[in-house]
């Protein structure tokens, strides 16, 4: 009968567990002198070794000839904890035996001597999913165990477990495996199985796997029909094809192509993908991404797996890090909404139309990714409209393993420069405008105290503090001093300056705001000054 390469190859001894020396050495060590806990908490991720570990430590502790702190295997103690035909060691799965029934029926069979062993040991897996009487209940023989009692504690998620638990256990940490090492362990365990793994399709499984040797084991025997496992074989083993359409849609986000976007989604939905599956992979690909553009000497080694390097590179050109972190953002923000929403579908589609027309969006971090981008442009001499809310530039191709078609090209309007006497020159760092329009100032600045913070609210109220035009499709602000002109230049305030000319005006209008020219200062008569109680008056 066939067996899964998983259960066939696990380890029998410490020696054999691979990436966890500063754990084994140290149980090795307690076996070898007899210091031995009556109680073990062992912390992991899925697949690094924690029940493996306590089912070695069982037999260790119980065998008749270890040999170096490691059960020997032959003699009928580990025989029969090993077949389970000892039943002195019991093996439990929380997560089913949760309640406080069944921790008082372990409680009541554990002060009884084990029959043939040395010590009855207890191996509870996922313990962190009994419940809060069965975890009181646990606690009672935690806090006076019979010297024949043992207990081995297995857990993903340490937070759930009480701290009265904790501080009667002997903690150890079991942390994620390298690529390399679990890389080198597949090919060890293919050329047991005869199989022909491609070392890239061993990196690749590694990567996959996310640090747990059992995952890469079990991807390892998903590939196995094939005579030559090399990494295209892994993609579509592991239903990794897939992952292109994800590279599809996002290829589509980027070029501001709604309709296709909406139409990949559909037919991701219609296939029985879920709306927060579409999105998580999205998320995941935009990371990669990330991981490769401000990494690329490291990048490999950051990266999951799950996207083709071509496909990360192509994007890593295609965005800056600011874009991809206010992508990821978004995204993120919408996965979390989607645990409340009761329409997660909308929720999805209302993220990638976002997305869609505006990469970059509105917040303070989203903001920062526009401007990385005109930078990014302005840098390589393409020319940008200014007041454009986005700015599309000319993006690389990808031809593998998305196909991708030219892009149109750009007819940004670019307004040509005209000769100007001094008289009419316009000023510094402002558009070529028309007359000014002085009766549209009024209105937006009522339109703006309805809209900006409290601060800004009341310096805007004061026309000696803060006064306003518009010029052309610019509205200049200038304030009393440099400190007024820096808590009108902050980006909140601007953006609902800008939201409150659009409303009166009907068209986009660029906000500038510059520190008032002061005329000549005039002399404060002394009793001006009075009315300050700051202002002492010495006679001479």
């Amino acid at each position: 009968m066939y067996q899964a390469l998983y259960r066939k190859w696990r380890p029998q001894t410490f020696d054999e567990v691979i990436g966890q020396q500063h754990i084994t050495e140290t149980l090795k060590s307690q076996v070898r002198s007899g210091r031995l806990s009556h109680a073990y908490l062992f912390i992991g991720t899925r697949g690094t070794g924690k029940t493996t570990c306590a089912r070695i430590l069982a037999r260790a502790v119980n065998c008749e000839h270890p040999t170096d702190g490691n059960p020997c295997g032959h003699c009928p103690a580990c025989r029969g904890i090993l077949d389970g035909s000892i039943l002195d060691v019991v093996e439990l799965d929380a997560a089913s035996n949760n309640g406080v029934d069944n921790v008082r029926a372990l409680r009541e069979e554990a002060v009884f001597s084990p029959s043939v062993v040395k010590k009855r040991v207890y191996i509870i897996d996922e313990v962190h999913m009994l419940s809060t009487a069965a975890f009181n209940a646990l606690l009672k023989i935690l806090e006076e165990p019979p010297e024949h009692l043992m207990f081995i504690l297995a857990t993903t998620e340490l937070q759930k477990v009480p701290a009265t638990i904790l501080s009667r256990c002997q903690r150890h940490s079991f942390r994620r495996l390298e690529a390399d090492t679990i890389a080198a362990y597949l090919q060890t365990i293919a050329k047991r199985e005869q199989m022909q793994l491609e070392p890239d399709a061993a990196s690749l499984i590694a990567r996959l796997a996310e640090g747990g040797v059992r995952d890469a084991l079990s991807l390892l025997d998903q590939c196995s029909a094939r005579e030559r496992i090399d990494t295209e074989a892994v993609y579509s083993a592991v239903g990794l094809a897939g992952k292109r359409r994800i590279a599809e849609l996002l290829d589509a986000v980027l070029r501001h192509d709604t309709e296709k976007t909406m139409t990949l989604f559909s037919r991701m939905w219609m296939d029985g993908k879920a709306p927060s599956s579409i999105l998580g992979e999205i998320n995941s690909l935009l990371r990669d991404t990330l991981m490769l553009h401000i990494a690329p000497r490291a990048g490999h080694d950051l990266i999951s797996g799950g996207f083709e390097d071509k496909t990360l590179e192509a994007f890593s050109k295609r965005m800056t890090t600011e874009e991809l972190i206010a992508a990821m953002g978004t995204v993120q923000d919408t996965l979390g909404s989607l645990r409340d929403g009761k329409n997660p579908r909308t929720a999805a589609e209302l993220c990638l139309v976002s997305l869609c027309s505006d990469i970059g969006g509105d917040s303070v971090r989203q903001l920062r990714a526009r401007i990385s981008r005109l930078e990014e442009q302005m840098e390589r001499g393409v020319p940008v409209n200014m007041n454009a809310r986005q700015v599309t530039a000319p993006v690389p191709e990808i031809h593998d393993p998305v196909e991708v078609k030219d892009l149109p090209e750009q007819n940004e309007d670019i307004p040509e420069a005209t000769e100007h006497s001094d008289e009419t020159a316009p000023e510094p760092n402002a558009d070529p405008v028309s007359a000014p329009v002085s009766d549209l100032w009024p209105q937006i600045r009522k339109a703006a105290l309805e809209l900006v913070p409290v601060d800004a609210r009341i310096n805007l109220e004061d026309e000696s503090r803060v006064s306003g035009r518009v010029e052309g499709n610019l509205l200049i602000l200038e304030t009393q001093n440099a400190f007024l002109m820096g808590r009108f230049q902050r980006p909140d305030v601007m953006q609902r300056l800008s939201d409150a000319a659009r409303s009166v005006s009907g068209k986009d209008l660029r906000v500038q705001v510059r520190e008032r020219e002061e005329k000549a200062r005039e002399t404060r008569s002394l009793d001006d000054l009075r009315q300050f109680k700051e202002v002492h008056f010495i006679s001479e």
